[in-house]
């Protein structure tokens, strides 16, 4: 006897919240970045790594930054640790080697927003 077990995917998925401006920051990347770039954030919901990233410890305790290198260099500054979502705190255009303290200052203020 063959048994069949259902998961639901979306049952299982976080939501994504976007804090400040960083929806309409994301909406402005180029259309083969910001589908990049959704494709990661659609693998963090999931509970999974994005495959390009890093630790942003200067923004706070479970802050990401997903790389994207298409049409220039793109970042999108993330924390997942919190039970109900995933928040995006920051989306940018990256013009220099050194990620600006600006860009850094901003997604910790919204950190810190979220209670992070």
């Amino acid at each position: 006897m063959i048994i069949y077990q259902s998961i639901d995917i979306l049952q299982s998925m976080k939501k994504l919240r976007f804090v400040g401006s960083s929806l309409d920051d994301l909406k402005d990347f180029p259309a083969e970045a910001r589908r990049e770039a959704g494709f990661e954030l659609d693998a963090v919901q999931r509970g999974e790594m994005p495959s390009d990233f890093k630790p942003m410890l200067e923004v706070g305790s479970g802050a990401y930054e997903i790389r994207v290198h298409i049409l220039g260099e793109w970042r999108v500054i993330y924390v997942a640790k919190m039970a109900d979502a995933v928040y995006v705190l920051h989306a940018f255009q990256k013009k220099t080697q050194k990620t600006r303290q600006e860009d850094i200052e901003l997604a910790a203020r919204r950190y810190k927003q979220i209670g992070g």
